[in-house]
């Protein structure tokens, strides 16, 4: 099954014309210029998500594509324009779905996670990635957003830590 495929198979149910009446966000993100430079489907996949807004019932000008943040670790939001505009937008209840690949693209600091989650709740903000459309003020989505966090933030460690012991591994043949 393609990307396509997948993304048409989303829920909508979750999406009301109060959400439809406010902007769609895509985030786009990806951690290193190297990354930008060399996996460039990974780019037009997340700004392929515009027309999945399209497709849920967004018109074209409610769209908005957040990409300030392309080259710059998700890690923390310092230095990450794209992220605090995202959090300012949806706490100015301008946005009324977010749009990410995966979860990790929108964060993988628990504390700037959970702060995203507590806001869109706050203000009826949907989420979607590719396995499905969230809404954070229900429950059991927020359980599953919040362990989509928690797993980010655990990658990161332990791809830190394999940076580690390859730089390491390294040193001591020399």
């Amino acid at each position: 099954m393609n990307l396509k495929d997948e993304i048409s198979s989303w829920p909508s149910d979750k999406i009301q014309a109060s959400h439809l009446d406010r902007l769609a966000a895509v985030y786009v993100r990806q951690s290193t210029l190297q990354q930008v430079s060399e996996h460039q489907e990974s780019t037009r996949l997340q700004y392929g998500l515009a027309n999945r807004a399209k497709a849920l019932g967004w018109q074209p000008e409610r769209v908005l594509i957040i990409d300030d943040d392309l080259g710059k670790s998700g890690s923390s939001v310092e230095g990450r324009v794209g992220f605090q505009r995202l959090v300012s937008e949806v706490g100015l209840n301008h946005v009324g779905l977010i749009l990410g690949i995966e979860m990790s693209r929108l964060a993988r600091s628990s504390k700037d996670w959970h702060q995203l989650l507590e806001i869109c709740a706050l203000f009826g903000t949907l989420i979607a990635d590719l396995d499905g459309i969230y809404d954070p003020s229900h429950y059991n989505d927020r359980l599953l957003l919040g362990l989509k966090g928690s797993f980010s933030e655990i990658e990161l460690h332990v791809l830190k830590q394999r940076m580690l012991q390859g730089r390491l591994n390294k040193a001591s043949t020399r």
